[in-house]
């Protein structure tokens, strides 16, 4: 896990720890009461690739780079400490890639794809809360999502020979993290961290089986980590 997400969240949860225990006072005391409530998150992300090969001599670096998460959040309060959510949003960021294969020309045309990419995704979740204390309560989630890549490349007819990059445009993820939720005087704001991992394969291989981009690789899956900023 990112040592900068990490130190990015404990600076939130000092800051919202700060707010909710001044002077004791029990903010929102039913807030949680409702049953369905509603809000928006924002934050960042940092995504890769797990790569698994089919041979030996091929090699796949990948540059992670930082982007944003931006959505919405619907809840419904099962209990008091268990809340199933939808947190449909956009989530955009992009990586480098650096073949190294033997048969492909030694030029950075033919070495090096960057790989852009816009998901809509809609996250299916659970969220379990501990026990309310005074102005915070911890909790869990995790889930299932769908995730559509608007960057895929998947109807382009043009592969890696012609420089281009090609991956699925409908794909499945899980993620699972953890967070806080802080009572403010006048919403909750709630940051999490969460890992985000692909269910299925993402290459689309290249027009000819031989291709020296796509042959060696048995798999490619998105892998990341996420921040996000929830308020309600």
């Amino acid at each position: 896990m990112n040592r900068s997400f990490l130190c990015i969240v404990s600076v939130l949860i000092f800051i919202g720890n700060s707010f909710a225990q001044k002077d004791k006072v029990i903010n929102l005391p039913n807030k949680d009461k409702k049953k369905i409530h509603y809000g928006y998150y924002l934050g960042i992300n940092k995504k890769g690739f797990k790569v698994s090969y089919e041979l030996a001599n091929s090699f796949v670096d990948v540059e992670e780079k930082y982007g944003f998460n931006i959505g919405l959040v619907l809840g419904y309060n099962i209990s008091d400490n268990l809340n199933i959510r939808l947190e449909p949003g956009l989530s955009s960021n992009s990586k480098v890639l650096t073949f190294s294969n033997p048969t492909i020309p030694d030029t950075e045309k033919d070495r090096v794809r960057e790989v852009p990419a816009t998901y809509f995704r809609i996250p299916l979740l659970l969220q379990f809360r501990t026990d309310r204390l005074d102005n915070m309560r911890a909790f869990v989630i995790g889930g299932v999502s769908y995730d559509y890549n608007f960057s895929s490349n998947q109807k382009n007819s043009d592969d890696n020979f012609e420089g281009e990059f090609r991956m699925k445009s409908n794909n499945f993820m899980y993620e699972v993290g953890l967070g806080v939720d802080f009572y403010l005087p006048h919403f909750k704001f709630s940051p999490s961290i969460r890992g985000i991992f692909a269910m299925n394969n993402e290459l689309v291989r290249d027009n000819n089986p031989s291709s020296p981009w796509t042959l060696p690789i048995d798999y490619y899956g998105t892998r990341g980590v996420f921040l996000n900023l929830t308020f309600e």
